[in-house]
């Protein structure tokens, strides 16, 4: 199976301003995202589509492709599909949509993604441990799995009774997609779907369309995508406890 990984980095993000030139212990969040997709080995070719071409700068000199893709794409699975489109993208069976992010993104979410694809479903994610304080950030995008592993609900946020009842298993959900290619094919005709807009999750456009999302469960705590200013500043403080292990 060949897997194409395509890192969407949009540069007008909303809640952490120039998030993908945003610096994380002195380098770009874009090619630490970047970098990050090639140490994972779970594709045949990695490649960020932005919107500017300051992003594509931000790249330069690692082993991805860069690409510039139409700026008026309202979320990162447009982008994705723009890319997996073009000509030279098209003898990938899989691809593989690292939100740009996730630079502490684990194998796992990657291979379980892909996994959920390989095992017949269109469309595979991932999602780990729910903290209870995390229950109401809305910051913290969470996911509703069944018994089988499939997504029945995403939501920025849910009743604590849902959450924390039993029977019901609700998770962080963590920004990694994997996607047939005919799913792709498909998105951009569909355009945004009522609830996709309202939340400001481009997943409810699959679930809309009744498209089945299989969810990867990771065991224990994930570290969360770098979304606000708190983020950034909590990701430079791991980053610093990790550069102290190893001096």
């Amino acid at each position: 199976m060949q897997i194409l990984c395509v890192i969407p980095a949009r540069l007008g993000a909303t809640r952490l301003s120039h998030k993908p030139l945003r610096l994380l212990a002195g380098e770009p969040l874009v090619r630490r995202v970047a970098r990050r997709a090639l140490a994972l080995h779970v594709a045949n070719r990695v490649v960020v589509a932005a919107d500017d071409a300051r992003v594509i700068d931000a790249v330069a000199g690692l082993t991805v492709d860069a690409v510039l893709t139409d700026s008026r794409h309202r979320c990162g699975t447009d982008r994705v599909a723009e890319v997996a489109s073009r000509p030279e993208y098209r003898g990938f069976d899989v691809v593989l949509s690292i939100q740009a992010d996730q630079p502490f993104l684990r194998r796992e979410a990657a291979t379980g993604a892909l996994s959920r694809v390989e095992g017949g479903e269109a469309l595979g994610t991932a999602g780990g441990q729910l903290e209870r304080g995390d229950l109401m950030d809305l910051h913290r995008v969470k996911v509703v799995v069944d018994g089988k592993g499939r997504a029945l609900r995403f939501s920025r946020e849910l009743p604590a009774s849902m959450a924390w009842s039993c029977g019901i298993t609700v998770l962080h959900h963590i920004g990694v997609y994997a996607f047939r290619r005919s799913l792709l094919q498909r998105w951009l005709k569909w355009g945004p779907s009522p609830d996709e807009l309202s939340e400001g999750l481009e997943q409810l456009r699959a679930m809309h369309h009744r498209v089945a999302i299989g969810v990867a469960v990771l065991e224990g705590p994930v570290r969360p995508a770098i979304d606000t200013e708190r983020d950034l500043a909590e990701a430079e403080a791991f980053m610093g406890t990790l550069t102290a292990r190893t001096v």
